[in-house]
């Protein structure tokens, strides 16, 4: 080529060289500091593609691990009170032995009963209020803890499902309560007894006005209370324990405890009902990525309440051992019921572990896979940065040679 100076071939060529080398040492460099290989689209269009459907199932597996162990620890709660559940019904299996021994009396038996009843109560509420993140465990499908026996009555102020109890002032369907007034009284003019006595009623409960003698002139409160009941549906008490026992024993398959409490100036009975029979719940644990119902973990737990187990209404006392050695039956009943639930959950907590070990293998080499594709090879990566590093200032050198290999014409000018 001959020596022209319009066109300097040469340095153009020398610096289109070297702008390929600075645009292949920007990407070299931005794969090396972000350490990712695809940073947008067009470094891998396949690449990326098929790199993000892993990335999918990586983020949903690793979430689904998260909910089988949220499942175990589910399972861990509910497990550890029906643990509580065993000890007591353990109990309720010893006191019923006891109560069956023909050496006990109808006082003794009673002392027994006051244990059995304490002991229910407590199976029935922990049922009712066993909770894991808000979610009710052992109280079945329903939030409603009562047992439905009783009704409340706008137009009469009361319940009418105790059958016909009124007086009654609320009846809470949340807790399973009713509140039952004790209303004071002076010689009620409906009993007409011989001498004047002063207490308390409650009802009628049903058919029954439960009466309790304060004070009696003339004759004993023992006296009075004989005098009372001689006058049709009445029941009369000394003592507001003896009459709150008398209600529980009346409705004891319904009520599983019978307190006093105040409201303002007012006494009031608070009768606490045995929880609903309601279906199991269904804890369904999703623990795969994808929204087939392969990828979810059903587990149920029954209602294991006073009711789900049959032992509301369970009775040891008595003049003799009939009650109690039949209860010995149905407390076995209800022992095996809550072994069955228990050994469930056990089985269900050994496959969730199965389970979270296989979808973490699978998020481990998803993520290897998916490494393969998006991350940079830092070692080969660098070699390229180097060689173009090397090649930069190859070219700046070859463009300032070309830059100066014109410069000889001016001799011709001279």
């Amino acid at each position: 080529m001959g020596m022209i100076v319009k066109h300097n071939l040469t340095a153009m060529n020398s610096n289109r060289m070297l702008g390929l080398t600075t645009a292949s040492q920007a990407k070299a460099t931005e794969k090396l500091s972000s350490g990712y290989k695809i940073n947008r689209a067009a470094d891998d269009a396949a690449g990326l593609a098929i790199s993000e459907k892993m990335r999918k199932q990586i983020r949903g597996l690793t979430q689904a691990s998260l909910n089988a162990q949220d499942g175990i620890s589910a399972v861990q709660t509910a497990d550890g009170a029906l643990n509580e559940v065993h000890d007591m019904v353990q109990r309720l299996t010893e006191l019923s032995v006891k109560a069956a021994n023909g050496t006990l009396s109808k006082t003794d038996r009673d002392a027994v009963q006051n244990e059995v009843d304490q002991l229910v109560a407590e199976i029935d509420r922990v049922s009712t209020t066993t909770k894991f993140n808000e979610t009710h465990l052992l109280r079945g499908t329903n939030a409603n803890g009562s047992a439905g026996l009783l009704t409340y009555t706008d137009a009469k102020d009361g319940i009418d499902d105790l059958t016909g109890a009124t007086g009654a002032t609320a009846f809470d369907s949340d807790t399973g309560t009713i509140g039952l007034k004790v209303s004071d009284v002076d010689n009620n003019p409906a009993l007409t007894a011989p001498a004047e006595f002063k207490g308390k009623s409650v009802g009628p409960v049903g058919n029954t006005t439960y009466i309790l003698v304060d004070s009696a002139s003339d004759i004993s409160v023992k006296d009075a209370i004989k005098e009372i009941e001689g006058k049709g549906d009445y029941k009369a008490f000394s003592s507001m324990s003896e009459l709150t026992s008398a209600l529980k024993a009346a409705y004891g398959e319904h009520i599983r405890a019978v307190t006093t409490y105040l409201d303002g100036t007012n006494l009031y009975l608070k009768a606490e009902t045995f929880a609903d029979l309601n279906s199991p719940i269904d804890l369904s644990l999703h623990v795969g990525a994808d929204s087939s119902d392969d990828n979810k973990i059903y587990m149920n737990i029954s209602q294991l309440s006073a009711r789900g187990l049959g032992l509301n209404g369970l009775k040891v006392n008595g003049d003799n051992d009939d009650n109690a050695t039949a209860a010995i039956d149905t407390i076995a009943d209800a022992l095996q019921r809550v072994s069955n639930q228990r050994a469930s959950l056990g089985a269900i907590q050994n496959r969730l572990e199965h389970t979270i070990a296989n979808l973490d293998n699978i998020v481990e080499n998803t993520t290897s896979a998916e490494a393969s594709i998006r991350d940079t090879d830092m070692a080969t990566q660098m070699v390229e940065y180097s060689n173009n590093q090397i090649l930069a200032q190859a070219g700046q050198a070859m463009l300032a040679q070309a830059n100066q290999a014109t410069s000889g014409v001016m001799s011709l000018l001279q």
